[in-house]
């Protein structure tokens, strides 16, 4: 740590001749033009240094700017672009040429193409945006690919997400959580194509404006807008190929008028894909090999449709209607040799061959309702209303063989079916206006969620089905949640000061109903648990900028990770012969204390130390029961200790680009229940780089790689090395309107992840292997008007809560 803290004192000290060019913009007629973009850009590759706006008498000032040869770049809105003859910046203060614009023909922008390419990677003080939009070997992904990709974030065998080391992500679209979680959320993520991502969003402090949910923070995918007046929009298609073909394609439509902007887009994919996962488990004296492959189809159809009506300058009202349709099946064929393990002998063939049909319908309304003047005071109100409805149909036959795997020995069949409901209700109200100098912000919500999760399990026999009243159960969960919040922010010279407090009130209910058998009667099984709580979240961070080119900020803040619905559903859901899970009524939520520390130095190397302690930390866990049966909960782990060190850089050299980012964590997990004591240490160590070249004008190239170090999931699985490279190719064509991309994902294929556990006499291995090496094409079009502004931002009210909703439905957690 001390090694840590002097290079970052000795990043600190580096400084630079640095002074003030100012300027004036102007119009045609000679006067100072106000509004106009000013950027100042390097001479010898037209780099941006800094952009501002200019003021009402068309001046502007840029401080601190180093020593060097520059260009003054000005743009506006109805006049055509200029650039400056170069000059340079010295020991002196300087003032830069005047700019004098001329309207564009007409009074109109037409003719005049102005094209812009974001950066791959920005990183803020507060978060790290990758932008997808435009990049090749983003082409064709899902966007689980492209969360796997992105820097400091890890998926597991279980598709399970973790940021920086840490688990506990939020996920969020568009600023809103998605209702989905576990498996439903991955498989909504696959359904979510690459062609209608923007930019994806990795926010590791959210200030108390956000909900307090998420110890790991929170990923905020942002889908893509239309961006004109009058009608546009854009369609695109795509062909993968991998061991199976998949397809997807869609749509965006966008009117918008003086008074009104109406929007909508439509997304569909069909794939099909092929997992080769091998499990070895030593339990008490058996031995458990079990090799098998699992077929998952997925047809989803992904929806938005809305519009905002400009009740004046200052008012805006709307309404949206978001969604994802989903069907699919998954086979699942396994062989398991089981095996004594004294003697080394199989002793019996366990062959499964699973199949499984879903359906995952999720539906959200949102009227919207927001307010701005010209003091700075705003208002939003959202009103949200979701239906969540997911259907799970397993049809699981177990049929047993003897050593030889000639003559069957026994067999037995399950069925299980599982519908799921669950309705999220809420309401949310953001204040924000000057106060004292700065800017005060205050806001309120509450949540109403009512979860249905009916598990019904039937043993089959060849004359018909049978309902296992012992191991079928209904959980019905409700849960109420209360929140205020304040946030202040305030600029003084040289530092800005932020800082926020939220308290959050939880009720919740909670019931297992089902039947249980007793001197060969079945009575009601009821089990009843209700709970309240009140938590205070504070937040604060502190930015030290008086020297833009060496800049200081530090962020804490205080979260909180609730149970999912059905970790608490206290029934025992067997889910093949040898392993079986169940809820725990008594887990507790878990809490994080964050710290951290950045340093930014010339707006381009980033630096920063992060500290987090989680208390009450709950993993899933693996117990033995009934000597080699697999017996899997939730557990509160007592502590978790996390310090992340994390550097990015930006390059660029007139058309080739790239951007690294390197990050290191060592966790530190402990806890003391029962008999048994856990003390577990991790490393942990990813590095991900991407590369841009343009050439030929219309021919862009890509090079895009990752490497993950072994290291600790969930605070028993140790996972082994995870790297891959990608390669794309796109050329624009129709006069740039168009463009075709080609990209083959994981070039050499590696991506396989290896994972181990060894606890509680239970040693287990798991090696899952998928069709990461695809070949992907892709075709995208735009067309109509593409010089206006996007459909607003909003952010709904059903925030943490959603994050939790759908993990309680269908899901039949391990096949065999």
């Amino acid at each position: 740590m001390r090694t840590l803290f002097f290079l970052l004192l000795a990043i600190g000290s580096i400084t630079a001749k640095a002074q003030d060019v100012s300027g004036t913009a102007k119009n045609a007629e000679g006067a100072g033009l106000a509004g106009a973009t000013i950027s100042i850009i390097k001479a010898k590759d037209s780099s941006v240094i800094k952009f501002g706006v200019s003021k009402e008498n068309g001046s502007y000032i840029f401080t601190t700017v180093p020593a060097g040869e520059y260009r003054i770049s000005t743009s506006h809105v109805g006049y055509a672009p200029i650039i400056t003859p170069a000059f340079t910046v010295g020991s002196t203060n300087v003032t830069a040429p005047d700019v004098q614009l001329s309207k564009t023909s007409g009074g109109n922008l037409q003719g005049v193409v102005v094209t812009a390419t974001k950066p791959m990677v920005e990183v803020k003080a507060d978060k790290m945006i990758v932008n997808v939009e435009g990049t090749i070997n983003a082409v064709g992904s899902d966007a689980l690919e492209l969360l796997r990709k992105s820097p400091g974030v890890q998926v597991d065998k279980d598709d399970n997400l973790s940021l920086s080391g840490k688990n506990g992500v939020q996920v969020y679209i568009d600023g809103r959580p998605t209702p989905l979680g576990g498996q439903d959320l991955a498989n909504y993520l696959r359904s979510l194509q690459s062609a209608n991502i923007e930019s994806i969003e990795l926010i590791t402090n959210p200030s108390a404006k956000y909900e307090a949910a998420g110890n790991a923070g929170i990923i905020n995918i942002r889908l893509k807008k239309n961006k004109s007046l009058g009608t546009n929009g854009s369609v695109n298609a795509g062909y993968n190929i991998g061991t199976f073909p998949k397809y997807n394609g869609g749509f965006s439509l966008n009117n918008r008028n003086k008074n009104t902007n109406i929007f909508g887009n439509y997304n569909y994919n069909d794939a099909k894909n092929i997992t080769d996962l091998s499990i070895i488990r030593t339990v008490a004296d058996s031995l458990f090999e079990s090799k098998g492959n699992m077929t998952m189809t997925n047809r989803s159809h992904n929806f938005k449709v809305g519009a905002d009506y400009f009740i004046n300058k200052l008012s805006t009202v709307g309404v949206v209607v978001n969604g994802s349709l989903s069907d699919g099946t998954i086979s699942n064929y396994s062989r398991t040799p089981i095996s004594y393990q004294p003697s080394k002998r199989v002793d019996r063939i366990l062959i499964a061959d699973n199949k499984s049909g879903f359906t995952r319908d999720n539906v959200n309304l949102n009227a919207n309702y927001s307010y701005t003047n010209s003091n700075g005071k705003s208002l939003t109100l959202n009103a949200d209303y979701g239906d969540y409805d997911n259907y799970t149909d397993q049809l699981q036959p177990n049929t047993y063989f003897d050593a030889r795997g000639e003559n069957m020995t026994s067999k037995v069949v399950y069925q299980f079916i599982a519908p799921s409901k669950i309705k999220i209700t809420s309401g949310k109200a953001d204040w924000e206006q000057n106060f004292a100098k700065g800017k005060l912000g205050f806001g309120g919500k509450t949540a109403f969620i009512k979860s249905d999760n009916d598990f019904q399990r039937y043993n089959v026999f060849t004359t018909g089905k049978e309902l296992d009243k012992d191991r079928s159960n209904q959980f019905l969960y409700k849960e109420n949640i209360n929140a205020l919040y304040v946030n202040y922010n305030r600029q003084y010279k040289g530092i800005n000061l932020q800082a926020g407090l939220r308290m959050e009130h939880t009720n919740t209910d909670g019931t297992s109903t089902g039947l249980k058998r007793s001197n060969g009667n079945y009575t009601p099984y009821d089990s009843t648990f209700t709970r309240s709580y009140t938590d205070f979240f504070p937040s604060a961070a502190i930015t030290f900028n008086k020297n833009p080119l060496s800049q200081w900020n530090f962020t804490y803040s205080m979260r909180i990770d609730r149970p999912v619905y059905q970790d608490l559903n206290p029934f025992e859901f067997k889910l093949d012969e040898y392993t079986f899970q169940k809820g725990n009524i008594n887990l507790r939520p878990q809490y994080t204390n964050s710290f951290g520390l950045t340093h930014t130095y010339k707006y381009r190397l980033n630096t920063k130390i992060n500290y987090s302690h989680v208390k009450d930390m709950f993993v899933q866990w693996i117990d033995t029961a009934e000597g080699s049966k697999s017996f899997i909960t939730k557990r509160n782990l007592a502590t978790q200790d996390i310090v992340s060190l994390n550097i990015s850089y930006p390059f660029q050299y007139k058309s080739y680009s790239m951007f690294a980012n390197m990050n290191t964590n060592v966790s530190h997990y402990t806890a003391n229940f029962e008999d048994r004591k856990v003390d577990l240490k991790a490393f942990g160590f990813s590095f991900f780089t991407q590369n841009s070249l343009k050439f030929a004008k219309t021919f862009t190239a890509e090079l895009t790689a990752f490497y993950n170090a072994p290291t600790l999931f969930q605070g028993s699985f140790r996972s082994k090395t995870l790297w891959s490279v990608d390669a794309g190719l796109q050329k624009q064509i129709m006069k740039g309107n168009a463009t075709i991309k080609a990209s083959v994902s994981d070039v050499f294929n590696t991506l396989r992840f290896t994972g181990t556990t060894d606890f509680a006499g239970q040693k287990s291995t798991f090696i899952a292997d998928w069709e990461s090496r695809q070949f992907k094409l892709a075709f995208s079009f735009r067309f109509g008007n593409n010089a206006v502004k996007a459909a607003r931002q909003r952010n709904n009210s059903s925030e943490e809560e959603t994050k939790r909703a759908a993990q309680s439905g269908g899901g039949i957690g391990i096949n065999q």
